[in-house]
């Protein structure tokens, strides 16, 4: 009986490990029960710092342009609509982070969500698809993109001490640092490298399960250091820490990553939680409350809660989700659940103020995070259309 007891134990855990590996779990799934494990208690209150990024195609799956016209004029009247509705406790309307494809720019597009983030409703990022890239083209494409944003949009920063223009990063397809099997829809080792070089100053590309660009490091804010003739540097890194200088190559904060609190079948077959909102997944109350019980936060700053979900905003068959009821639900039951001045206090960011909150945590602020929004990078003097 005890054979047959210790041959179905070793069964079932072979059998789960199979799971795990078809949903590529087995790269980062021990290493986010040991962050569970390693959760620190918060006494007082706790700042809710709440990021919504965005990888913004417009031309997704099509060639016309009236389409995507309609796409980007939907986004344009029914964020404001739906955002306006709501406020953190800074006084803040959510601010979407439009991570706009190099590939993909027309200027009355970038024009348009220019207007929208002039108007307080967000920021605007670089993302990007590529494929058997090299270095000298990626940085060249990177640096004239960059400027194209700044002095065509208004919507880059510059740094104040070294004058370069600055942006967070996505990369296409997960592909960070050429981080996919075969190279696929990257081509460059040490990635990292070049978007430090060319003005990029934070990545959120992760999480990406159950994508092979997953990296072991799961829910956190680090560092990563390339390596030259190397991929996928930033599977490891150095957490950010308060009083402890900055090292590496380039900052990455990671959104949540987990199993889902519920199943989504009936079989049993675990979810991943990996902060993608979209119909199919939709930011349900449940989802709110793991996204702030992943405790991603600086360490030694555990009362300044990190929170970056991420969507692919023009798909419509996901824009009622994002644009309607579905996320009017998820900021009411923010804004009532995690911002009653006492346990919770929210604030709504760009991935630009996370990233300035993040630094002024590394140098030792406390206190009220809103206070740092700007502290390294200034905001963008985003043009209007009129």
């Amino acid at each position: 009986m005890l054979i047959f007891l210790v041959v179905i134990t070793v069964l079932s855990i072979l059998a789960f490990w199979q799971v795990l590996k078809m949903k590529n779990m087995d790269v980062w799934f021990v290493p986010y029960i040991k962050h569970i494990m390693s959760k620190p208690k918060v006494d007082g209150t706790k700042h809710v710092l709440f990021c919504f990024v965005d990888h913004y195609e417009p031309q997704w799956r099509n060639d016309d342009i009236e389409v995507e016209r309609a796409r980007v004029d939907r986004w344009c009247k029914d964020y404001r609509l739906m955002a306006s509705q709501h406020k953190d406790a800074d006084g803040h309307m959510p601010k979407h982070c439009f991570f706009y494809p190099e590939e993909e720019y027309r200027y009355e597009h970038l024009a348009k969500l220019s207007d929208l983030c002039y108007e307080g409703f967000g920021e605007i990022e670089i993302h990007l698809h590529h494929d058997n890239d090299t270095a000298e083209n990626f940085s060249t494409v990177m640096t004239d993109f960059a400027k194209t944003l700044h002095y065509d949009h208004g919507a880059l920063p510059v740094h104040p001490e070294t004058g370069q223009i600055m942006y967070a990063f996505i990369h296409g397809n997960w592909a960070l640092d050429n981080s996919l099997p075969g190279g696929h829809h990257c081509g460059i080792d040490n990635e990292l490298k070049y978007l430090k070089e060319t003005g990029c100053y934070v990545d959120m590309t992760l999480p990406s399960a159950p994508s092979a660009g997953q990296t072991s490091k799961v829910n956190s804010i680090y560092y990563a250091t390339g390596a030259e003739g190397k991929c996928k540097n930033h599977d490891t890194g150095v957490d950010v820490e308060v009083g402890k200088p900055a090292s590496g190559d380039l900052m990455l904060i990671q959104g949540p990553l987990g199993v889902a609190l519920k199943w989504r079948t009936s079989k049993g077959v675990p979810h991943i939680e990996n902060s993608d909102i979209r119909k199919t997944m939709p930011p349900l109350k449940s989802r709110v409350d793991q996204w702030v019980n992943s405790h991603i936060h600086i360490k030694g700053r555990p009362e300044w809660i990190f929170i970056k979900v991420h969507t692919h905003g023009t798909q419509e068959a996901d824009m009622d989700t994002l644009l309607g009821q579905p996320r009017h639900d998820m900021h009411h039951y923010l804004e009532s659940k995690y911002n009653d001045g006492e346990n919770y206090v929210l604030h709504y960011v760009s991935a630009r103020e996370m990233y300035n909150i993040a630094k002024a945590a590394e140098l030792g602020e406390q206190g009220n995070p809103n206070k740092y929004r700007d502290f390294i990078l200034p905001k963008p003097k985003f043009k209007p259309l009129s």
